[in-house]
Order: C-alpha cells, then sequence, then structure tokens
C-alpha cells in the first residue's frame, strides 16, 4: 500500500493527496503533519514501535468537503486518490488513482465559493521581444472566461489586480511585481514551455471553443492572449483529469465598450470594501445589493467593475429599471419569485462535470419550478385598481421592449422540470450510493426492487398463508438462519403430511425444515434487492444526469435572463428605498449635479442628518478647485461624484434630485492616505505614484478626483507640486479633462482667472461663539482659512496644546504679513531652532501674470446657477437665510479676491 501511495505521490509534490482507505481519506509523511495543524486533527502514527515511523491522520469521506474547504482557503492544493475498481471484485491491493485536483481557482461546489461572487482562475503571459502580452480569466464555476491584451506590463498587472484571481498562472521565468505578494492572489509559476506554447494553446482553445480559427473568437493577431487561453485550459485539463467542453465562447474585453475603474479607484472610492479591506457596511456594494439570486450579483459585481461606456446599453438599463421603479407590487412579487430560484448557473456546471450530489438537482427543480411564477408576474396586465384589462392590455401592447423580448424568448423548462418532479424524491440522501433517490412509479424494474426491499416481510408472511391453506397445515411456520436461509417449518409428527413441492433442507430433533421452488425465488429477490436496487439507481442517476446535461445551454439562457431581471429590480429597489432619480447622460463632457449625495454616507447616517450639494462643471468651470477644513466634508464631495458618474453609467439611477452628466471613459482618484512599507515606499512615495499613473494616462474625457496632493512633503514643496499638478491638468487633452482638485493650499485659489477652467469652491463653515459650525455646504469661491486647529480642539487634542498652537500661529501668520520673514519669526518663536535663511524663490510665472478674466463674487456665481424654474417658495427662503449667514455680515477681507497672491505660502497649511 505505500509503494503504491509514494508512487501516486511522486506526480503530485506541490499537493496534499488524500488517500482513500475503507471509509477514510488518509494522509501520510509530511501531507499528514501539515493537515494535522491546519485543520486542528489528530496526528498519529503507523507503525509507532518501528524503526521508520509513518506520520498519519484522516477525515472521513462523507464529510471530506469542509476539511477540503479550509485548506484551499488557506492556499493549498488537494489531490483525491479515489479506489477505481470494485473491491469486491479486486485481487489483491485496490487499484487507486488521483481523480480530481482541487485548487483555490477550479472549485465548483458552494461550500468553497462566494455566492455573489466570481471566482477567476488567471493566467498571464508577456513577450519581452515583441513588447506585448495578454492576461485571461476564467470563471470555471460558470464557465465565463474573457481576457485582454495589451502594450505594457504595467497595464496587465493593474488588471491582474483589479479582477483578483484566487490563482494566477505565469511562466517559470516571469517578472512577477513584488506589489503582488501582498495581495490575495495565489501565483503559480507553471513548469515547461508546453502551456504557453502557442501552437499547442491555438489547437487546445479551438478545441474547446469549436471554431477553426482564432479569429472567430476575437483573438486575430493576439498571439499573447491565445498563449494565456491555452495555459489556463491545460491547467484545467491537468487539474480536472477530463475534457472541458463546457466553457462559455470566450469574448475579449472590449475596453473601449466600458468605463474602465481602476483597482487603485475601486479601493479609494469603497465599491467592493472599505479602506480598512473589509466587505460589508460601509461600501458600495452593499447599499446597492438587493440581488435575490446568485447570478443577479454576479451580474451586479461586473457592472460595477465594468460600467458601460456605450449609450444604448446605459439607455436600455435605465429604462427597465424605471420600468420596474415605477411599479412597487410588480417588483415586490417579482423579488418573491426570484427568490425561489437556486444558482442555475453553478448547478448546471456541476451536473454537466458529473460533480453534483442528489440536493443540487432537487435545487434545480426547485428553481423550474418558480420559472412560471416570475414569468406570470411580468406578463401580468396593467390596469388600473379594481378594473379588467382591455384586449390590448391582456396582449401586453403596451409592454417596453425589453419586456416583449424577454417574454418573446421565455423557456420555462417544463420538460425538464417534469422529469426531475417525476424522478427525485423530496429530500434525497446525501450520496448517490446510498440509495433511495428515485420517486415509486418512475421506473418498473425499481418499482419491484423497492417494493422488495421495503415490504419483503409482508410478502414471506403471505407466502406462508398461502402453503398453510393450500396444504392444510395450519401449524406451518416460517424461520431464517444465515446458513440456509429462508425455510419452512414443521413438527416430526407433522412432516409425514407435506406436500410434494416441499424439499427437505434440514432436519432436527424435533422438526423438519423445507423450502420450495417459490420460496427459494423469493428468497434470491430479497438478498440480492437491496444490492440490485442500489445499482440499478446509480445507473437510473448517471442517465438522468446526462438528460439532464443536455439541457444546459437552455437553463445558461434562462439564467442570464433571470440574472438581467435580479440586477434591474435590485437597482429600482435602491432607488426607491433611497429616492434616487434618473440620470441624464449626454456625450458632452458637462456635469450638473443638484442635491446630490453619498450614497454610503447617507446610507450609513441616514437620509435625514445628510446635507445635499450642487455641483457644476462645464467649459468655465472643468478644474474645481475645493478648499475647506479637514471634516467638513470635502472628500465626501469628491467621492459622490465620481460614484454619481460611475452608477449612472451602469444605468442605475443616482443619489440626486437631478443630474445631467456627460458621458466619462475612465475615473481616477487619489484620497487618502496610505503607504507600503513592505515594499519601501511611503506614503509620499504612493501619493506621487498614484498622481503620475493619473497625469501619464487621463484622456479628454476622464474624470479626475484628487485630495490633498503634496502633504506628504513639506509645505514649499507640496505646494509646488499642487500647483503643477494643477496647471497639467488644466493645460492637457486640450483643457477638456474634469478635474476636482480637494486642497488645503489656499495660496493656489489665486489661480481662478489665471488659468481657464480653473473655479474655486469651497465647503462652508462658520464661527459661532468661539466655535466653529460645518455646515457641509459646497459653495462658489475659496475658503478663508483651514481652521485646523479647531478640527484638532473637536479631536480632544488637550487644551494647553490647542492655545499653543494658537499662539504660534498668530506670530508665523504676523511673519507672512511681514513679506516672507517667516523663518527668522520661527526663530523667535521656537528658541534655539537654527536653520539658515532660504534664498528669495521666483514667484510663480501665473501669480505674476495678469488675470486673464475677472472674478466673480461667489453670490454672483451662485446666483447664475440658480434653477428658478424648480425653485419652491420654501427653497427659496432656506437660499436666502443660507447666503445671509455665508455673506450677510459685514465686509470682511475673504469676501473678496485680492489681485496680489499673499507673500508666503503654504503656513495655514494643517
Amino acid at each position: 500500500m505505500f509503494e503504491q501511495y509514494l508512487r501516486i505521490k511522486d506526480d503530485y509534490p506541490d499537493a496534499l493527496l488524500l488517500y482513500r482507505m475503507g471509509d477514510f481519506y488518509e494522509m501520510f509523511f509530511d501531507d499528514a503533519e501539515t493537515a494535522a495543524r491546519e485543520l486542528q486533527i489528530a496526528l498519529t502514527c503507523r507503525n509507532p514501535n518501528a524503526d521508520l515511523r509513518v506520520p498519519m491522520c484522516g477525515v472521513p469521506h462523507h464529510s471530506v468537503e469542509g476539511y477540503i474547504t479550509q485548506l484551499l482557503e488557506k492556499g493549498f492544493k488537494v489531490a483525491l486518490c479515489d479506489q477505481i475498481e470494485d473491491p469486491r471484485e479486486a485481487k489483491g491491493l485496490v487499484k487507486r488513482a488521483v481523480t480530481r485536483v482541487l485548487t483555490p481557482g477550479t472549485v465548483v461546489e458552494d461550500a468553497n465559493l462566494d455566492a455573489k461572487g466570481h471566482n477567476y482562475l488567471g493566467a498571464l503571459f508577456w513577450d519581452e521581444d515583441k513588447e506585448a502580452g495578454g492576461f485571461a480569466w476564467l470563471d470555471f464555476s460558470t464557465g465565463e472566461w474573457s481576457g485582454l491584451h495589451a502594450k505594457k506590463a504595467a497595464d496587465l498587472w493593474q488588471w491582474v489586480r483589479k479582477m483578483q484571481p484566487r490563482e494566477l498562472l505565469v511562466t517559470e521565468n516571469a517578472q512577477v511585481p513584488s506589489s503582488m505578494s501582498l495581495t490575495s492572489t495565489q501565483v503559480v509559476r507553471v513548469p515547461g514551455r508546453a502551456p504557453f506554447d502557442l501552437k499547442a494553446a491555438t489547437e487546445r482553445l479551438l478545441h474547446a471553443q469549436g471554431v477553426r480559427d482564432t479569429g472567430a473568437l476575437g483573438l486575430e493577431g493576439k498571439d499573447e492572449l491565445v498563449r494565456s487561453c491555452g495555459a489556463l485550459l491545460a491547467y484545467v485539463v491537468q487539474t480536472q483529469k477530463q475534457d472541458i467542453i463546457h466553457l462559455a465562447p470566450f469574448r475579449p474585453l472590449n475596453l473601449g465598450r466600458h468605463l474602465i475603474v481602476d483597482e487603485v479607484t475601486e479601493r479609494n472610492l469603497e465599491i467592493f470594501r472599505r479602506l480598512d479591506g473589509r466587505k460589508g457596511p460601509g461600501t458600495l456594494w452593499h447599499v446597492l445589493d438587493h440581488t435575490q439570486t446568485p447570478m443577479g450579483g454576479r451580474l451586479l459585481e461586473e457592472r460595477l467593475r465594468h460600467p458601460w461606456r456605450e449609450m444604448g446599453p446605459i439607455e436600455e438599463t435605465q429604462a427597465a429599471v424605471s420600468w420596474l421603479f415605477e411599479r412597487d407590487d410588480t417588483r415586490r412579487d417579482l423579488r418573491a419569485g426570484l427568490d425561489e430560484v437556486y444558482d442555475l448557473e453553478r448547478l448546471t456546471t456541476r451536473i454537466f462535470l458529473n460533480r453534483a450530489a442528489p440536493k443540487d438537482y432537487v435545487a434545480l427543480r426547485q428553481s423550474l419550478a418558480a420559472l412560471p411564477k416570475v414569468r406570470g408576474v411580468l406578463e401580468r396586465p396593467e390596469t388600473p385598481h379594481g378594473s379588467y384589462p382591455t384586449d390590448g392590455e391582456a396582449r401586453g401592447d403596451g409592454r417596453p421592449p425589453f419586456l416583449r423580448a424577454a417574454l418573446k424568448g421565455w423557456d420555462d423548462l417544463s420538460d425538464y422540470f417534469d422529469l426531475l418532479e417525476r424522478a427525485l424524491v423530496d429530500s434525497p440522501p446525501h450520496l448517490v450510493t446510498e440509495g433511495g433517490l428515485f420517486r415509486p412509479g418512475f421506473h418498473a424494474e425499481l418499482d419491484e426492487l423497492l417494493d422488495l426491499t421495503e415490504h419483503g416481510e409482508n410478502m414471506l408472511q403471505q407466502l406462508l398463508a398461502e402453503e398453510q391453506a393450500a396444504s392444510g397445515l395450519p401449524k406451518l411456520k416460517l424461520g431464517f438462519n444465515r446458513v440456509f436461509g429462508y425455510y419452512f417449518e414443521l413438527s416430526r409428527t407433522a412432516s409425514d403430511a407435506v406436500p410434494e413441492h416441499f424439499v427437505r433442507r434440514q432436519t432436527l430433533a424435533n422438526a423438519e425444515r423445507f423450502t420450495t421452488p417459490r420460496l427459494k425465488e423469493l428468497e434470491e429477490k430479497l438478498v440480492s434487492a437491496s444490492d440490485r436496487r442500489k445499482s440499478l439507481e446509480y445507473k437510473l442517476f448517471q442517465k438522468l444526469r446526462e438528460t439532464v446535461s443536455e439541457a444546459r445551454p437552455r437553463v445558461l439562457f434562462m439564467a442570464d435572463l433571470l440574472a438581467g431581471f435580479d440586477y434591474w429590480q435590485s437597482l429600482a429597489e435602491t432607488a426607491r428605498r433611497w429616492n434616487w432619480t434618473r440620470p441624464v447622460l449626454a456625450q458632452d463632457t458637462d456635469i450638473l449635479i443638484r442635491e446630490g449625495r453619498h450614497p454610503v454616507v447617507e446610507a450609513m447616517q441616514g437620509s435625514a442628518n445628510f446635507i445635499p450639494n450642487d455641483l457644476r462643471m462645464d467649459e468655465a468651470r472643468r478644474l474645481l478647485l475645493i478648499t475647506g477644513p479637514n471634516m467638513a466634508g470635502k472628500s465626501t464631495v469628491l467621492r459622490q461624484t465620481a460614484i454619481i458618474c460611475l452608477l449612472a453609467q451602469m444605468g442605475s439611477f443616482v443619489p440626486a434630485r437631478e443630474a445631467r452628466l456627460g458621458i466619462a471613459d475612465r475615473v481616477f482618484s487619489r484620497v487618502g492616505a496610505s503607504d507600503n512599507l513592505a515594499q519601501g515606499q511611503s506614503t509620499f512615495m504612493v501619493e506621487m505614484m498614484e498622481t503620475a499613473r493619473i497625469l501619464r494616462q487621463a484622456g479628454k474625457r476622464s474624470l479626475v478626483i484628487l485630495d490633498e496632493i503634496g502633504r506628504g512633503t513639506s509645505t514649499f514643496d507640496g505646494l509646488a507640486l499642487a500647483w503643477a499638478v494643477v496647471e497639467e491638468l488644466a493645460r492637457r487633452a486640450g483643457g477638456t479633462i474634469r478635474t476636482l482638485f480637494a486642497t488645503h493650499y489656499h495660496e493656489l485659489t489665486a489661480l481662478e482667472g489665471r488659468i481657464p477652467g480653473v473655479h474655486n469652491m469651497n465647503i462652508a463653515i462658520r464661527e459661532w461663539g468661539g466655535e466653529i459650525v460645518f455646515l457641509r455646504r459646497l459653495v462658489p469661491g475659496p475658503s478663508d482659512r483651514s481652521y485646523g486647529i479647531e478640527v484638532a480642539r473637536l479631536a480632544g487634542v488637550p487644551q494647553p496644546v490647542v492655545q499653543r498652537a494658537r499662539e504660534l500661529l498668530h506670530e508665523l501668520e504676523k511673519a507672512r504679513d511681514g513679506r516672507g520673514e517667516a523663518p527668522r519669526a520661527a526663530r523667535a518663536v521656537l528658541p534655539g531652532l537654527d536653520m539658515p535663511e532660504p534664498k528669495q524663490a521666483a514667484k510663480p510665472r501665473a501669480l505674476l501674470a495678469a488675470r486673464t478674466e475677472p472674478v466673480a463674487h461667489p453670490l454672483l456665481t451662485t446666483l447664475r446657477d440658480l434653477d428658478t424654474d424648480h425653485l419652491t417658495p420654501m427653497g427659496a427662503l432656506q437660499l436666502l437665510n443660507e447666503w445671509k449667514l455665508l455673506w450677510g455680515g459685514p465686509a470682511h477681507a475673504e469676501d473678496t479676491v485680492p489681485d496680489q497672491p499673499p507673500a508666503a505660502p503654504g503656513d495655514d497649511h494643517d
């Protein structure tokens, strides 16, 4: 046995080998020590008294899935070694072989998968000579796969981090960025060149897809992507031990059709995870996810990762969401119907691959039973309450195009539902080999065997009664023993009158035992009925699997249809719960948002506690400089603008009273402070790297949000960098890049009127009785100062520290007013500080140049943007009160924009 084990283990050195012995999967040697430690199970020893002690541990075969799940979550591969011949027919050692290798990226069981998330296996190939590469990803549990071709290796690795495959296949000598070690992706270096060989990869791909040319898959001229696809197929065949033909048609990702949201922006906007890395409340996904099915949840994830860039799909989705948004009863009943549908995609994959348990077929049957209910909800005539539908309403003449198209292709799969309903019991056993799977009446021979196993004793008693009556022997008895089986027994005194068809089996001191042809026949049936029943049920189950597998294309079609309805109703449900509105999309680059809100912050705080804001970006306002103190809400405004644009291009309603948005091709973000110490990158280095990527990749239709550029270094360095970034973004692509730039460098506000498209906004704040009041309103114009010391006081900094900071700030501001004496004043305020006098730096040309246009008072800008057609009297009164609070007091120096810049920059940066 150990020779057999070691011979098999040699072929799978990188996997934990689970070796089937009887009712257990056993592990030996190093595998046993590893598994015992990771699974927290007992480690025993075979041959404990021998010179060679063999560590050993095992798990029951009927509960192995739970243990495999733990090992896969920890990144291990598991090779299942099963008995491949019947032990009763084996001569000597039972033959065994590895029937499957389970890896994190190729599992199909629900216990190992996130129901509403994809589980990707990825492959990346980069050709240094051609300077081109391809990255492909496959969700083996559903059969969906895609990929992209790129001319820059950095772009490929950026997409790897975005798609987050569980496993990533690369060549042995591939250069993997060190940052990948900090992700959840397990990098698998594939030995040899064969998996990525172009010729072999092409043959595997054409065979798996059933086409003659790679051009049919959109892969013409993309050899590197073909190599990646071939490596995926080779790995799957190697681990699954069978030919893979269940995959959907390969569709390369068309970047021109989608809004590109890179992994940094996903993280900064907290789309799937919070900044602390956790899922759940505090993410956009948590706000949007009201899907009822796993297929709908995965479609929602896909749309969040790849929103549309084309007007057609956006408007089609908006129409469907709007229709369901307006019909609460329809949406409620649709949600109830969808709630009865299981994961059709993964169910049919397991059935097709012969990995399904009996309960999977019952789940499929229950899902098919829900299809007529869902269709009934969608076909319901739209009539006024209490009235009868007209002929046109009954025909559905008023249904929207998307609904008519869906109902036209609807497939209830009633033939397969009827088959499963007739075949399977409601509560089948966990294992196929246990028997008890099929209903009575499904198969005649099986019914006979079921009758024998369940009613065999009644048949024996009936035969006994018949023999007693026919022979006139009322004292005839029926018995059984292991040696002779079933028999009739008579006392010695009554045995002389036995019928001729009785055959003597055994003579005892006081009795005689007999058998009859009918009793012998019935005995043979009863003894073999249980085994025959299990064998027949297994054959019938395999035939049922083959039949149901043929329905896979039809099931997948309906799964896709239901996923779409689930996605639409989820967006409609979210919009109804949070009072969102349908945005207007345009081909220009303007943005108009009235009473916009941050959906996640609003969900956490409640609608009553969130103050909405207006925002306008047009030809005269392409770059908004947003100033204001910490905690005022600058980052919230930045993020909510990006999120509203992303939601709109998904086809969703948005959290605003009104929104008109120019379609974007990319969304970039640089917000928050983070470092990467494990890779030797400081907070400022990470900030500059992300800023560099934005400056290199942003185009004329991009939306950029930047928060506090330059704060990770000295005041003068930071100000200079922030200044240069503003100038570059205002200049690039003809000044069409839409940018929201939050900063504490108030010196930058002087750029309004000097650089076309730059416009000042601030988060309003007022002082009242020595306290600061956050108004949370975005208004035109620059803020007067940073209020950093007041925020520090609110945060709980001790009062002596706050008071001392105020004194120092007063001295520094006096020094700045004295034209460049900040260092000398600092030495006076801070005794012992020894620093050289800085040379007089040349002032930036933009500040020295004359203004290109006059800067209007913020109130005038606000009045110009006011939508008087939709202004209510109460709204007008609220605006007047707000304007009075902001600008209605005595004239202050901050109410006007100075023509000359301050002499020394950056002293009020906190």
